[in-house]
């Protein structure tokens, strides 16, 4: 069951994010916090999926940083990733997405 905020003067009708929710929310929005890796997102979202290798070339950024920041943004379950020979291929976790999506979208 849905909690609702009291509504104030004039405040919105808007259900009390689960606790549980909004941490895993705010580690998400935290891995946000750095140009490269939205840069990255921003990428992951114009394709299925990225190969490692193209993220090095367009950030101009050292295949270890490039490796910290996807690292940064895995653990935070807004990306994925799988083998093919020596590459990694990335894409974005749509629901995950959707629901960074959802924490800021007027309902």
């Amino acid at each position: 069951m849905k909690t609702v905020l009291p509504i104030l003067c004039c405040g919105p009708e808007t259900p009390v994010l689960d606790p549980g929710q909004a941490e895993l929310l705010a580690a998400q929005f935290k891995a946000l916090a750095d140009p490269a890796r939205v840069t990255i997102l921003n990428r992951l979202a114009a394709a299925d999926e990225v190969c490692v290798c193209d993220f090095v070339a367009a950030l101009d950024l050292a295949q270890p940083t490039v490796s910290h920041h996807l690292k940064v943004l895995r653990e935070a379950g807004l990306i994925e990733s799988s083998r093919r020979g020596t590459w990694a291929y990335y894409r974005l976790v749509p629901e995950a997405v959707d629901a960074l999506r959802g924490a800021i979208t007027p309902r």
